[in-house]
């Protein structure tokens, strides 16, 4: 069964989950910032299927997250480094963990700790205006079309309603 692609949908979390695509990517990407860069190092801390794994690889090699830099020759073999793309999504993950973090985590509480090496403090994600350093939430942010909304589809009844517009 094909899955609908979002690719192209006027919406960043749409076309950000339809380049994840599924479970695994999220999990390759945070095997990448723990460190691990080599396939087999992936493959035995996620318990991932090799051919899975190699779909997710190549995906995110595809898309700039993570660029292949070959570390031996007979037969070649290959580091998966993050791009600058690749480390920007970290922000992604830091807000996840955050969630799962108060939601999730169960009596005995998260379990990883992230430590801010600028001021040597555990701490964890917080979304802030990066105008006014305030928190945003969905009692105090509200959505409206950008400059990349398809104008025609601006224009439909349900989405001036939607947008309060």
């Amino acid at each position: 069964m094909r899955r609908t692609s979002f690719a192209h949908w006027p919406c960043s979390i749409a076309r950000t989950m339809d380049l994840l695509g599924d479970w695994w990517t999220p999990l390759v990407l945070r095997e990448a910032f723990y460190g691990i860069r080599r396939f087999d190092a992936f493959q035995e801390s996620l318990g991932i299927a090799r051919n899975t794994l190699t779909d997710r690889l190549r995906r995110l090699v595809d898309e700039g997250l993570l660029e292949k830099r070959p570390y031996q020759t007979e037969p070649v073999r290959y580091d998966y480094v993050l791009t600058e793309k690749g480390r920007d999504f970290y922000t992604v993950l830091l807000a996840m963990n955050r969630w799962g973090d108060r939601w999730l985590a169960g009596e005995q509480g998260p379990p990883i700790v992230f430590r801010h090496d600028t001021c040597g403090h555990d701490s964890h994600a917080e979304v802030v205006c990066a105008d006014c350093g305030e928190p945003m939430t969905a009692e105090n942010t509200r959505a409206r079309p950008g400059p990349g909304y398809p104008p025609k589809l601006a224009e439909r009844p349900d989405v001036r309603e939607r947008f309060g517009r």
